[in-house]
Parts: C-alpha cells; sequence; structure tokens
C-alpha cells in the first residue's frame, strides 16, 4: 500500500492513504541503518498491522524529487510564500532569503502579499515593482475580506504546496479558508498526539480535495543562505538572468566588477534597487562564511 507522510512526531509517522485514511506507522530500522529519515512529504510504501488501529509499518521510502533541510521536508511541486503586505510591513531581505533557498532547491514560487486591505494603493504599487522583474506569479489577498482566496485554491490543485512566511502574516487564516473544514483525519491526528492543529512546530501536510496536499511550515524569523557558493548566488535572482554573459568580464559576480550590466540595469530601474542591494547582503555573507 503507498501513502504519503503527512506528519512525524516522536518516531511516530502519519502516512495519509487516499481512499484509506490516516495510518499511525514506525519506520523499520533498515532506514536507521542507512542514515536515511522519512520526512513528511515523502511518498511510501507501508504494511498494515491493524487495519482497525489504523496502525502500521513503513516499508520503503519512493525516490524523491527534491527535498528541504529547513523545514525538514520532501516532495514540494511549489512553495506559496506568504509575506503582509502591511502591519507588518514585509522585511524584503528575509523575503528574498525565501526566494534564493527555493530557486537553489528549483521549487517555484508563487508570491502572496496578504493583508492588502491594510494597504495603501502606493505600497501595493511598491511592492509589485520591486518583484515585477523576477517573473513569479504576484497575489495581492485578504483572508479578512476573503480576496483572492479562490484564485490562491486554483493554483494548489494537483500539487504539493509548502505556505511558508514569517509569523503574523495571516497564514494561518488563509489555511482555514482555503480548507473550510479542517480536514476531518487531520483532527483525528491531532486527538491522537494531543496537540492543538494550529500550533505549528512540526511541517503538517494538509489534504485539500482529492489531488492536492497544502504543507503549514513553522514561522521564520531568520534564514541563513550558506548551502552554496558566493559565486553561485547570481543563478538565484531570476532578474539577472537576462544580462548573463553581457558583462564586460567573464564570470562578472555584479558586485565589484567594472562594465557589469545588471549593476548598469540597477542605475536604470530595471531592476529593483531593494533585490540588489539584498543580494549584495547575501554575497557578502556568503564570502565570509567560515571554513570549516
Amino acid at each position: 500500500m503507498q501513502g504519503k507522510i503527512v506528519k512525524g512526531i516522536a518516531g511516530f509517522y502519519y502516512v495519509h492513504v487516499v481512499e484509506s485514511g490516516v495510518y499511525e506507522c514506525k519506520a523499520k530500522g533498515v532506514f536507521r541503518k542507512e542514515k536515511m529519515k522519512p520526512l513528511v512529504g515523502d511518498n511510501v510504501e507501508l504494511e498494515v498491522l491493524d487495519e482497525d488501529q489504523k496502525k502500521g509499518n513503513i516499508t520503503e521510502i519512493l525516490t524523491r524529487k527534491n527535498e528541504l533541510i529547513r523545514p525538514a521536508v520532501a516532495n514540494i511541486d511549489q512553495a506559496l510564500v506568504v509575506f503582509a503586505a502591511a502591519k507588518p510591513d514585509p522585511h524584503f531581505n528575509l523575503l528574498d532569503r525565501f526566494l534564493v533557498m527555493m530557486e537553489c532547491k528549483e521549487i517555484p514560487v508563487v508570491l502572496c502579499f496578504n493583508k492588502e486591505d491594510a494597504a495603501d494603493e502606493e505600497k501595493i504599487k511598491a511592492l509589485r515593482e520591486i518583484y515585477a522583474g523576477t517573473g513569479y506569479p504576484l497575489i495581492f489577498s485578504s483572508a479578512r475580506e476573503e480576496k483572492n482566496i479562490e484564485q490562491i485554491k486554483e493554483l494548489l490543485k494537483g500539487k504539493t504546496t509548502a505556505i511558508a512566511g514569517p509569523s503574523g502574516v495571516g497564514k494561518s487564516s488563509i489555511i482555514n479558508l482555503i480548507q473550510p473544514e479542517a480536514n476531518m483525519e487531520t483532527g483525528s491526528i491531532s486527538r491522537k498526539i494531543e496537540r492543538g492543529k494550529h500550533t505549528t512546530r512540526h511541517s503538517e501536510l494538509f489534504p485539500v480535495g482529492s489531488d492536492a496536499y497544502i504543507m503549514d511550515t513553522p514561522g521564520f524569523s531568520s534564514l541563513y543562505v550558506n548551502e552554496f557558493e558566493k559565486e553561485e548566488l547570481k543563478y538565484y535572482f531570476p532578474e539577472f538572468a537576462k544580462y548573463e554573459g553581457t558583462c564586460k568580464f567573464h564570470g562578472c559576480d555584479h558586485v565589484h566588477e567594472p562594465g557589469c550590466t545588471v549593476k548598469e540595469a540597477v542605475e536604470t530601474g530595471e531592476i529593483h534597487r531593494i533585490r540588489y542591494e539584498n543580494y549584495i547582503e547575501m554575497y557578502e555573507e556568503l564570502k565570509n562564511k567560515r571554513r570549516y
């Protein structure tokens, strides 16, 4: 039998099998020997030990499409990155770190600014301008007014979507609207492990309809971008791509080099200065990271 891990706590894995429900499983010792830990989002083979009690063992982890370290999840089709348009104002450096992390893992991003009702037109226009060149689909939503929630639902169809962003931006409100009746099975998992569904300390997958899952990920306050070298960073800023190979120096990092077309594009406003400044800050961080 095959299913998908929707939650993992204290050595127990809760596996959702379409049509059958959620099984509480342990992972076979063979994974420990191979130093492979099951992750939320993993597609797995399981053997059922007790159908009435819905208990089983995970016997195999199927090949992963991708995996993230923080949060520790696998097989993500896309990320819905949620920040508030106002109250609080978006922290652009943190937002750009999210985007870089997803680019690095080749996970497509939909960028959502919630609390549109709290922002004036000028602020909305500024946000559009900063991210216009990135090519990410942009949604302005208001969970309070239920604005553009249907648009978000459309984007989720047939996919496993990680919903990510800092605390206090309305992620939980969006999730509750997407999933009006918090899935009954999810409710029973919460009773089993005696923990509320909405304290997001663990990654958790929620089935939405028959062909989609959403994953609420723990709130982030900071992200360190250090899984790669400074020379790679430029490839994770999509708006730099069209200037690749047009700078005076081959292999230009768009930092101090003369004749750099990316820096020229910043001056002419084709690349937004905020994005470029965040690039420089991350570049310096990678340059100065300690070698172990």
